[in-house]
C-alpha cells in the first residue's frame, strides 16, 4: 500500500465480503453494520422499556383496583387496552431477537429461514395497532357524550357528530394501513410508495386524540371554574381527572410531532404506550382521593350540583333526573404511524427508513433490497 493510500485510508469505514446463496459476492460497509447493530440496540431498548411499563400498569391496575369496581367499563377498557399494548410492544421485541434480524438476512434480502410463525407475528403487530385503536376511539365517544351530557341539545349533537366523524376517518385510515402493511409483510415489499397514508393515517389520529382531549378538559375546566366561584376549592377527584386530561392530551401530542424532527428509532410508538398507562393511573389516583373523602366525610358530597360519584369520578352540571353522571376516565391514544421520509431508505444509513410503523422490522426488510 503506497503512502498516499495509507494516509486516505479509513479502517472504520472498510468494506468487507459476503456472499449470495449462488454465490454472487457483495460487500457491506462497517459504517453499515454499525448502523444496523445501533438502531437494533436503540429500538430494542424502546419496545421493552414500553413493555415492562404497560406489564408493571397492568398488574397495579389489577391489584389496586377494589373487586366491587372491576365489573365497571372503565376497569374493563384499561386492562384491554395495557393488555393489547403488551402484546404489541412483546411481539416487536420478539422481531429483534429473531431470525427476521440476522445480519445475513437482512444484507442479503435472504429471508428464506423466517418461519411462517414469525410472519404471523409481524402482521398481528399491526392488527393489534388497529384493534387497540378502535378500542380507544369507542371508549373517547362514550366518554365525550357523558361529559357533554348537560350541554344543551344542538351544541350536544354537533359536538357528538364532529367525535363520531373524526374517530371515524382515524379508524378507516388505520385499517388501509393495517390492511397495506400486512400485505408488503408477506411480501416483502416496501411501504414507500403509500407513504401518504402513513401521514394520513398520523394525522387524523392525532388531530382526534386533541379533539376528544380538548373537548374532555375544556368541559371539566368550566366546572372547575365554576366549583371556584361557589367556593369548594378543594383538590378532589375532579381536580385528578382534568390534571391527568391534559397530561393525556400534552404529552403524546408532543411525541405525535417531534417524530418528524428527533431521529430516534420508533419515536412514535411511546404515543400508544403514553396514553394507556395514563388513564388507569388517573383512575386509580382520583379513585384513591374519593374513598379518602368518603372516610372522612361518610358520604359523597354535592357542591353546586357536582356529584362525586363512588367510582372515582366526578359529574359536572345539574344533577338531571338525580342520576350520577360518571366522568370519563378511558384511556385515549394517538396514532403511531410513522413519519415520511424524503428519500427512500437504504442499508448506508439505516435511519433514513419506510414508512411502516407497525412493523420495525418491515423497514429493515426494505433496506436491504439494493443488494438484489
Amino acid at each position: 500500500m503506497s503512502m498516499a493510500t495509507s494516509a486516505n485510508f479509513d479502517p472504520f469505514s472498510q468494506s468487507f465480503t459476503l456472499l449470495l446463496r449462488d454465490g454472487t459476492p457483495f460487500n457491506v460497509t462497517l459504517n453499515e453494520l454499525d448502523d444496523f447493530i445501533l438502531y437494533s440496540v436503540q429500538i430494542s431498548i424502546n419496545y421493552a422499556a414500553q413493555l415492562g411499563a404497560c406489564l408493571s400498569f397492568l398488574i397495579v391496575l389489577l391489584v389496586l383496583t377494589k373487586p366491587d369496581k372491576r365489573s365497571s367499563p372503565i376497569f374493563a377498557i384499561n386492562a384491554v387496552a395495557l393488555t393489547l399494548n403488551f402484546l404489541r410492544t412483546l411481539l416487536q421485541c420478539l422481531y429483534f431477537t429473531g431470525p427476521f434480524n440476522k445480519v445475513y438476512a437482512y444484507f442479503a434480502v435472504d429471508y428464506s429461514r423466517v418461519s411462517p410463525s414469525d410472519y404471523a407475528d409481524q402482521v398481528a403487530i399491526t392488527v393489534l395497532t388497529w384493534v387497540l385503536l378502535v378500542c380507544v376511539e369507542v371508549s373517547l365517544l362514550l366518554q365525550v357524550r357523558v361529559v357533554c351530557i348537560t350541554v344543551r341539545r344542538g351544541y350536544r349533537h354537533l359536538i357528538l357528530a364532529f367525535s363520531v366523524v373524526t374517530a371515524g376517518l382515524a379508524i378507516c385510515f388505520r385499517l388501509a394501513f393495517c390492511i397495506e402493511n400486512a400485505k408488503s409483510i408477506l411480501s416483502l415489499e416496501s411501504l414507500f410508495p403509500l407513504r401518504w397514508l402513513a401521514s394520513a393515517t398520523n394525522i387524523t389520529t392525532s388531530i382526534s386524540i386533541c379533539w376528544f382531549c380538548a373537548a374532555f378538559i375544556t368541559k371539566l375546566g368550566f366546572a372547575l371554574d365554576q366549583r371556584k366561584k361557589l367556593g369548594v376549592g378543594a383538590f378532589g377527584p375532579m381536580q385528578i381527572i382534568f390534571i391527568m386530561g391534559c397530561q393525556t392530551l400534552i404529552i403524546p401530542a408532543i411525541f405525535s410531532i417531534i417524530q418528524y424532527f428527533v431521529d430516534l428509532p420508533s419515536m412514535d410508538s411511546n404515543v400508544l404506550t403514553l396514553v394507556t398507562i395514563f388513564m388507569p393511573l388517573s383512575s386509580l389516583w382520583a379513585s384513591a382521593s374519593l374513598d379518602y373523602r368518603k372516610q372522612s366525610t361518610g358520604k359523597p358530597k354535592f357542591h353546586g350540583g357536582i356529584l362525586l360519584g363512588s367510582n372515582g369520578t366526578a359529574s359536572t352540571g345539574p344533577l338531571v333526573d338525580k342520576k350520577c353522571l360518571v366522568g370519563p376516565l378511558s384511556p385515549s391514544e394517538t396514532a403511531t404511524s410513522s413519519s415520511s421520509q424524503s428519500n427512500p431508505p437504504s442499508p448506508s444509513n439505516i435511519r433514513d427508513q419506510g414508512v411502516n410503523v407497525d412493523l420495525e422490522s418491515q423497514k429493515m426488510v426494505v433496506r436491504g433490497l439494493r443488494h438484489n
